[in-house]
């Protein structure tokens, strides 16, 4: 029987310099456009992901958007998850059209309101005298998300901005969106992206591809919580967001 990890990237596979508890070993696992490394792996992360690759074939689901994940330094020959399940690369790397346009109209749908909340943040942090603006992340043409980040990493920050802008927004437009928050990272999200979908749509194609499998979901975060619970097993890392409300209480 297959087997197949759909596996989620930043802060689980790795993370920036200022997460990394245990400095010794660490290793680049992605870079910005200019080449400088922005995260790294622990040895342990890296005895994990050959431990994987070994046994099973770990497909990619990630917020990155291809630009963002091409620069990431870790081998995958399979499908691939991006744009928080917007797009779904093929294996020879290219995206998969038909998922593609069955995307296209949903996010167009959602642009204008998305626009709208960028500004709303953008004059919200500028009245407050913070750095930092809101942006809508687009790929393939097509506007996907929205996505806040304090320029100092003071995560503290993001909290008065969902409650006092986004949270408002979002019960005046009906929950159209949803809001995903995690560390130094505020995203607001149509409801129709979720990696959920497009794991769901790929673990479709390989179940027509090699018949029956066995799956493995890996995540850090609240969101992905909904692509690991469609899976036969879940992979939690201890510390994260998502061990903290599902693990750690009990």
């Amino acid at each position: 029987m297959k087997k197949f990890l759909f596996a989620d990237l930043d802060d689980t596979l790795f993370q920036s310099l200022e997460k990394c508890v245990d400095r010794d070993d660490l290793q680049t696992a992605a870079v910005l456009k200019d080449g400088v490394a922005c995260s790294f792996s622990t040895a342990g992360q890296r005895a994990l992901f050959d431990f994987m690759q070994d046994g099973m074939t770990v497909i990619p689901a990630t917020a990155r958007n291809l630009d963002a994940f091409r620069r990431v330094r870790l081998d995958f020959h399979s499908y691939a998850v991006i744009n928080y399940g917007g797009v779904v690369l093929l294996p020879d790397g290219s995206a998969d059209r038909d998922w593609l346009e069955r995307m296209r109209p949903l996010m167009l749908a959602a642009q204008e309101g998305l626009a709208e909340l960028a500004g709303l943040v953008d004059a919200y942090v500028a009245a407050a005298g913070q750095r930092g603006r809101a942006r809508v992340i687009e790929d393939f043409s097509i506007p996907f998300y929205l996505v806040f980040k304090d320029a100092d990493k003071i995560a503290e920050r993001l909290e008065p901005i969902e409650r006092e802008v986004v949270r408002p927004w979002l019960e005046a437009r009906g929950h159209d969106y949803f809001i995903h928050r995690n560390g130094n990272n505020l995203a607001v999200l149509p409801n129709a992206l979720n990696k959920s979908h497009a794991v769901a749509y790929v673990t479709e194609r390989l179940r027509a591809e090699h018949g029956a499998l066995l799956t493995f979901g890996m995540g850090d975060s609240r969101s992905d919580a909904r692509f690991m619970a469609a899976c036969d097993y879940a992979i939690v890392p201890r510390g994260s967001q998502l061990a903290g409300l599902a693990l750690e209480p009990l």
